[in-house]
């Protein structure tokens, strides 16, 4: 064989083997366990779903009652919401500073006990949204008189003024301005007031009319 031949020969079979090493390696990569990609820089997934910790309150979409009546249980601190005798809504309330006992007079911080009706919606007030009881009724009215912390006049404006629906005096001795309001119901807190968390306020406030009756009970 001339020297000529010889080399492509051996030329040859080293293409040979070259091109075998190379398949070799090749599959010898892809067998191996893919190296784990660093976190900051896979794709990024997207974030799961969270409830917001302050959903929108449901008197975005005000209740429709029929015949509403509201119910306050003082020992129990709630206010239980009616629809045609039927309770739909139960709140939690704080009452005045001295929270046992009828309201006698003014100054007594004492949350009144009794029948009333809602005389007035405010949204201008003070603790957010307020609702005016008929405070004093003529029970109120009645002891008040015998009790001679009124006068006949006084007594005669206030049985008026129930008898027609209306706001009764708020400024004799009996005492006034008693309201479902809101700014938080944590606490025994008022002068004599039923105090709602606002969120809760704003859905009563929307849903009722003046005139709806009220019962407060011991």
């Amino acid at each position: 064989m001339t020297t000529s031949k010889t080399t492509l020969l051996i030329f040859a079979i080293l293409l040979v083997l070259t091109a075998c090493i190379n398949r070799l390696g090749s599959d010898a990569a892809s067998a191996e366990p893919a190296t784990k990609m660093p976190a900051s820089n896979r794709a990024p997934q997207a974030a799961p779903r969270e409830i917001p910790s302050d959903p929108p309150n449901t008197a975005d979409r005000p209740m429709v009652l029929k015949s509403p009546r509201i119910v306050v249980k003082k020992a129990e601190r709630k206010l239980f919401l009616y629809s045609d005798d039927k309770l739909v809504r139960t709140y939690r309330i704080g009452l005045g500073l001295s929270p046992n006992g009828d309201k006698i007079r003014q100054g007594d911080r004492r949350t009144p006990e009794g029948d009333f009706y809602i005389f007035t919606k405010n949204d201008k007030s003070a603790f957010y949204l307020s609702l005016g009881i008929s405070y004093p009724n003529a029970v109120h009215a009645e002891r008040g008189l015998r009790e001679g912390l009124i006068t006949k006049a006084e007594y005669d404006s206030i049985k008026s003024a129930l008898k027609a629906k209306k706001t009764p005096p708020q400024n004799t001795p009996l005492g006034g301005d008693i309201y479902i309001h809101g700014n938080g119901a944590g606490s025994d807190w008022t002068w004599g007031c039923v105090a709602l968390e606002d969120r809760d306020v704003l859905e009563l406030f929307q849903a009722i009319p003046v005139g709806t009756p009220v019962r407060i009970e011991p």
